[in-house]
């Protein structure tokens, strides 16, 4: 359709991203001629979706096979992945064809550590159906599955040909859902793009509603801000650490309510501790510490857990795949839109700021 934004990657895995409405021909295209057969990975709940999809792409020509999958993040385990595996080696999955994630992030995680795995690596293209999806998880190539120590410890960077970001089918979305995937456009403006920000905060309303156009233009400044930065650093060598903002307590935290809560949620609260963690270094203010949870607090979004699980956090934190040589890492902010790398900080500071968060 006419008002459909294309944002584009570049480097060396270029590709396209595109926002708007009514967009499934687009998905169809973005196969081109050389795919014969084509696996579309799907949560359980989208199975009707899926169907159509799987309707339009057999009128295209295509094989078109669906592998429903657990929701959430049920689904990134290797059990859910030998399945794919099984279903396209029955198949004969050649290293021409092509794999489709259709979902929210979990899917399009697990459907791009398949596609990545399978012969090496097959084309991919991701369909997000979540926010989450379309502003993160979908764009820049991680995929991964999570193992019983943490979140996303086994992975492979690919790159997909193309996303799709259809609008339409986050119509069904339930409102938390939609909220939820907040916390990562509004991680945007924090490190990188103040306007995200003040968008959530003159009309909260407005800028949560998918009919919108200030919902368009907060979809497509976060995609711009990612695509930027996958474009500068594929495998996460530099910049691409920025995006991490609020992801190490964030994750810990998912694991510790065993993925039952929703990312965006999570990282919140990572992110309030880690402008914590800022202010106790001397790095970051008073006023734009408590913008942050004056932001969450727009969204619906929390900002504080448990005192109790401290010592648990800490301990999954240090497995995480963002450590180094045993040391943790953070991203913080020096101000808003200025992050940088926090290294090995002390028990004693971590401690600190976390008690700024938590309930008692």
């Amino acid at each position: 359709m006419s008002d459909t934004r294309v944002v584009q990657v570049t480097g060396e895995n270029s590709y396209e991203i595109r926002i708007g409405r009514f967009l499934l021909d687009d998905v169809v295209a973005s196969l081109g001629n050389t795919v014969a057969k084509v696996l579309v990975v799907h949560p359980v709940a989208l199975s009707a979706s899926a169907e159509l999809l799987r309707e339009r792409l057999l009128e295209a020509g295509y094989e078109a096979i669906l592998a429903g999958v657990p929701d959430s993040e049920e689904a990134k385990n290797v059990h859910v992945a030998a399945f794919c595996w099984e279903i396209m080696g029955k198949a004969d999955f050649t290293r021409t064809d092509a794999v489709i994630g259709f979902g929210g992030g979990s899917t399009t995680d697990l459907a791009g550590f398949v596609a990545a795995t399978w012969l090496r690596g097959v084309k991919l293209i991701q369909v997000p159906t979540t926010l989450l999806g379309m502003v993160d998880a979908a764009v820049g190539g991680k995929t991964g599955i999570n193992t019983v120590e943490g979140k996303n410890l086994v992975g492979v960077f690919h790159a997909p040909s193309a996303v799709i970001c259809d609008l339409e089918t986050l119509n069904s979305l339930p409102r938390t859902e939609v909220l939820a995937g907040f916390g990562e456009v509004a991680k945007y403006g924090f490190i990188a793009d103040q306007r995200i920000l003040e968008l959530i905060e003159a009309d909260v309303e407005l800028a949560t509603d998918p009919q919108s156009e200030v919902f368009l233009e907060l979809i497509e400044r976060s995609v711009k801000i990612k695509a930027q930065i996958v474009s500068e650093d594929f495998k996460e060598a530099g910049k691409r650490e920025f995006l991490n903002y609020g992801h190490t307590l964030g994750h810990a935290i998912e694991h510790a309510e065993r993925y039952k809560w929703r990312h965006g949620a999570a990282i919140a609260i990572g992110m309030v501790f880690v402008a914590e963690l800022a202010r106790i270094a001397g790095r970051l203010s008073d006023a734009d510490v408590d913008r942050h949870r004056a932001v969450f607090k727009l969204l619906g979004l929390p900002t504080s857990y448990s005192a109790h699980r401290w010592n648990q956090l800490l301990e999954t934190m240090q497995r995480d795949k963002k450590s180094r040589a045993g040391s943790l890492r953070f991203v913080v902010l020096d101000e808003i839109g200025k992050p940088t790398i926090m290294a090995a900080p002390t028990n004693e500071m971590l401690f600190a700021a976390y008690q700024e968060i938590a309930e008692h």
